[in-house]
């Protein structure tokens, strides 16, 4: 992925960031569940028909957002310069780790961790130690010209 660092602008990621601490707290507020991305999916695709409508309805709000922003300001440049069957791949791994370690970002790296859960500090600190291994290893020792 290429990120033009010239039209990043920290306001814009700090207003991102508020919305999404607010939406985490409204639906542990109002729902008592946690916004774990993951696992919200994960359990939606089971369409238990008691706790399926609000899932859809999060899962909508994700998916629609980008189009939310639009009205305000265009959506940053980004290219993904890697080929689909990477990708595939690179996902199946992510989400695979992610029902194995009962958890992604969003559910432990910014719901667990504001709840002071040990086990979502340990669980984020893992996640980010991995990816830092992973680029490492693709770009310095398996580089091939990148």
């Amino acid at each position: 992925m290429v990120i033009d660092w010239n039209a990043f602008t920290p306001f814009t990621s700090l207003a991102g960031g508020v919305l999404i601490g607010i939406a985490a707290s409204l639906l542990l507020a109002g729902l008592g569940r946690i916004a774990g991305i993951t696992g919200i999916v994960a359990d939606a695709l089971q369409m238990k028909a008691d706790d399926l409508l609000w899932r859809l309805c999060f899962i909508i709000g994700l998916v629609t957002a980008p189009s939310c922003y639009l009205l305000f300001s265009p959506l940053p440049l980004s290219e993904i310069a890697t080929d689909w069957p990477t990708i595939i791949v690179a996902g199946l791994i992510v989400g695979f780790g992610s029902r194995l370690g009962s958890g992604c970002t969003s559910g432990h790296g910014v719901c667990g961790i504001s709840r002071g859960s040990k086990r979502s500090i340990l669980a984020t600190m893992l996640f980010m130690l991995t990816g830092f291994i992973t680029v490492f290893v693709v770009r310095h020792l398996f580089a091939s010209g990148v």
